[in-house]
């Protein structure tokens, strides 16, 4: 082989789909390659022209139109185009022009087809176009454990056992002894529809700290001493997600539900038998912790749980839950010890999370969004010092915990985010009604909202009004959709791409700010628009979907896209804590490989494309 061919098929194998094939396939492919060299601004493919060969760019860059002439795509070095063509056996559809001087490997159609037929590999990469790719990409990342890809219906080994609340607790008593179960389901008497109405749960522990401990009698009716806020999982969840309630909601056994019917009943153990050293256990640990210093020792479990996650395959979907769970754990055990220092609180309240982790999406890389909702009935003179002392100590705590102080202080601590239920219905009003710059602003912040700790019910009636009234305010949504356009995503890679600029960080891509933040508000404008109540970039859409506000393939689109570039985070984050340097959202776009800067440019250009949209479904209003 010629020194040339040996060059030729040493660069090709550094590419996908030429990194799948056999030594024997690459000697052939580089034989039969022909080379050509174009000028920048010169036509390389032109619309309708027949086509007879794969392009391979060797060196340089080019640009794709549609049809109608729109810019469509840049491709550099190790990319390739025109196999659409060729598989269809059509002539041109996008043309191509060199954007800088280019030098082109032509591969012959002849080859091309061959190795299609042969190497699977090869034909899946090649036959399927951008964003269907980057959909393959995502479910490669997802082999994951056990715990990934086992449903919940898995661990079921037998049929719910269930009583009416009006059973004693001696009957329930022996029941569980009978059937050998640590947990029963309490229902209705008389459900009006014939099937099970549940209405809570009662566990060994309940009867042992309820009923043992109280010295009740045991004629005591199970719906006195029963656990009333259920938390369940259907039957065709994965484990992951039964692990998740448990985590978020600190409890240990999980009412299965298939159809709205209970099934069965999962508890800790079971979880525990499928993992052993995950976050479960972190939560776990921080739930046991007595002060602070306890809290901070944790810090390494806990970037070693998201390290774990990242590097054994688990969704971007699955690290921002887990890491927002831990996050809550957090401010939760933070607001345990600090009631237990203050005393209980004088009137009822919710501690309430915005941002990543009220949906569910939180990194290693973030600072603190917090607010209370307070009950009515609280008086700021009488109350509000210890309002003010229990913020501060939460905050303080947190940044301790490596959150830092929000600078644009959305916290607690801040007196006008101590707020009654009333007054934060009001202050929405007014952002809703009036939608200018500064209630635009407002709105943004403070619309991805979760309870953590205290009446959570608060906080759940708070997303149901402002579904409610955001939904029938199309002035409102247009403001939300100018607002969701002006971070563009940056299109295009090597010299096209649009990195900082200046500064300690120049020559970088910001993941945050130029891809998951702009996700997150176009997806946030449909969900306001279909009433949705769901916090989490992922439930929104299967919401907006549910609703018709999007197709299908968009939502597809957008969902594949969103884990992409949070996966590409998340995985840059994970490296960063394994090379032993603090975690950040920057990356080098020169450090990816091909693959992923392909699927990254495709994920970006689905952004693009939504932000477009936006323009066409809701009546902008600038402002």
């Amino acid at each position: 082989m010629e020194v040339e061919q040996l060059e030729i098929r040493e660069h090709l194998r550094r590419h996908p789909p030429f990194s799948f094939l056999s030594e024997e396939d690459l000697n052939r492919v580089s034989m039969a390659v022909e080379i050509s060299y174009f000028r920048a601004d010169s036509h390389i493919l032109c619309l309708g022209q027949e086509i007879a060969d794969l392009h391979y760019i060797r060196q340089g860059s080019v640009e794709v139109f549609r049809s109608n002439g729109e810019f469509y795509n840049r491709l550099g070095e190790g990319e390739i185009f025109g196999q659409i063509s060729l598989i269809a056996r059509r002539s041109v559809r996008y043309p191509v022009r060199a954007h800088e001087d280019t030098l082109i490997y032509f591969i012959p159609d002849s080859v091309f087809s061959d190795l299609c037929r042969r190497n699977e590999a090869f034909a899946d990469f090649v036959e399927v176009e951008d964003r269907t790719r980057m959909r393959h990409a995502g479910l490669q990342s997802r082999a994951g454990t056990e715990m990934m890809t086992t449903r919940v219906e898995r661990l079921v080994q037998r049929e719910a056992v269930m009583l009416p609340g009006s059973a004693s607790v001696t009957e329930a008593a022996r029941r569980m002894t009978d059937d050998g179960v640590s947990a029963m389901l309490v229902c209705a008497d008389d459900p009006p529809s014939g099937q099970p109405q549940l209405l809570g749960i009662v566990t060994d522990s309940d009867l042992r700290r309820r009923v043992l401990a109280e010295d009740l009698p045991g004629a005591t009716p199970l719906a006195e001493v029963m656990s009333e806020s259920l938390v369940s999982v259907e039957a065709d969840d994965y484990l992951f997600a039964a692990l998740l309630a448990m985590l978020k909601h600190n409890v240990h056994h999980l009412p299965v539900m298939r159809r709205l019917k209970p099934v069965g009943v999962i508890d800790l153990a079971d979880l525990v038998g499928h993992e052993t050293r995950n976050s479960l256990f972190v939560v776990r640990n921080i739930h046991e912790q007595e002060d602070l210093d306890g809290l901070v020792q944790l810090l390494p479990d806990v970037r070693g749980s998201f390290v774990r996650m990242v590097n054994e395959g688990a969704t971007a979907n699955m690290v921002g839950s887990a890491v927002a769970t831990i996050g809550r754990a957090l401010k939760q055990r933070l607001l345990e010890m600090a009631e237990a220092r203050l005393g209980p609180p004088p009137v009822p309240y919710c501690f309430v999370a915005h941002g990543s982790m009220a949906r569910d999406e939180q990194s290693l890389v973030t600072d603190q969004d917090n607010a209370l909702i307070l009950d009515d009935t609280f008086d700021r003179a009488e109350h509000d010092g210890y309002f003010r002392a229990l913020a501060e100590s939460v905050c303080d705590g947190l940044a301790e915990l490596r959150y830092p102080y929000c600078k644009g202080k959305i916290m607690a601590t801040n007196p006008d985010l101590r707020q009654p239920l009333a007054v934060w219905k009001q202050r929405f009003a007014e952002w809703i009604g009036k939608p200018d710059r500064p209630n635009l602003l407002k709105s943004s912040i403070f619309f991805d909202l979760d309870g953590v700790h205290g009446q959570t019910q608060y906080a759940d009636s708070l997303k149901q009004w402002i579904a409610d009234r955001a939904s029938r305010s199309p002035a409102f949504l247009g403001c939300l959709a100018h607002n969701a356009q002006t971070r563009t995503p940056p299109l295009g890679f090597f010299r096209d791409f649009v990195l900082e600029k200046s500064g300690r960080h120049q020559d970088f891509l910001d993941l945050k700010r130029r891809g998951m933040a702009p996700m997150v508000d176009v997806i946030r404008v449909h969900a306001l628009a279909s009433a949705s109540v769901a916090q989490n970039s992922f439930r929104r859409l299967d919401d907006i979907q549910a609703a018709g506000f999007l197709t299908g393939s968009m939502i597809a689109d957008l969902r594949d896209s969103m884990e992409f570039i949070a996966g590409t985070q998340y995985r840059h984050q994970a490296e960063n804590l394994e090379r032993g340097i603090e975690p950040d959202n920057r990356v080098n776009p020169v450090t990816l490989n091909t693959f992923d800067r392909r699927n990254l440019k495709d994920a970006f250009r689905v952004l693009a494309n939504a932000q477009r949209f936006l323009r066409l479904r809701y009546r902008v209003v600038k402002v």
